[in-house]
């Protein structure tokens, strides 16, 4: 397989992770389309390296961190606006979205480099050694600040708000 065709194949089956991840740390979904179309550029212009490295979905996580932060200090980053929910009342999707509100009023309390690493373990769903790679810091610390940052999640009255209506 060349090269164009490896990257449109890795770029294809990738998309969706990338800007579940970039939504996850703090985008909103057209900040979070415009990251992971910066990053797969970002990948394409460096293919060689991306597609020989040790851990690709680290080195490429690794990528679409820089390029978050990159675009952060371009510009301000104030609060994200209230999405526009629609007019007309939808019974099978109220709950996904008090569930997506949920997780992310509960993500916004967490602390950055608590955030990265559980988005990267459990939405793109890297292992702790390719989280470590990615966040450039040992297995333990990955380790503890996930601890960490589940402790914090496990008290969060938005996720306890979404288990008081359900009985074991």
């Amino acid at each position: 397989m060349d090269d164009e065709a490896e990257f449109a194949e890795y770029a294809r089956d990738n998309w969706g992770t990338l800007v579940r991840a970039a939504v996850f740390l703090g985008c909103t979904l057209p900040e979070a389309e415009d990251l992971a179309q910066t990053t797969l550029v970002r990948c394409y212009t460096a293919w060689d390296r991306v597609s020989s490295a040790d851990n690709r979905e680290a080195y490429v996580y690794r990528m679409l961190r820089n390029c978050l932060r990159d675009s952060k200090r371009r510009r301000w980053w104030g609060e994200r606006p209230t999405e526009h929910l629609p007019d007309a009342a939808s019974p099978d999707g109220t709950h996904r979205v008090d569930t997506a509100d949920a997780v992310h009023r509960a993500l916004d309390g967490l602390s950055r480099i608590n955030r990265e690493v559980v988005v990267l373990r459990y939405f793109v769903q890297l292992t702790e050694q390719q989280t470590a790679d990615v966040l450039d810091v040992p297995t333990g610390t990955v380790k503890s600040r996930l601890s960490r940052a589940l402790a914090q999640l496990a008290a969060d009255n938005h996720l306890a708000d979404l288990t008081e209506g359900t009985t074991p």
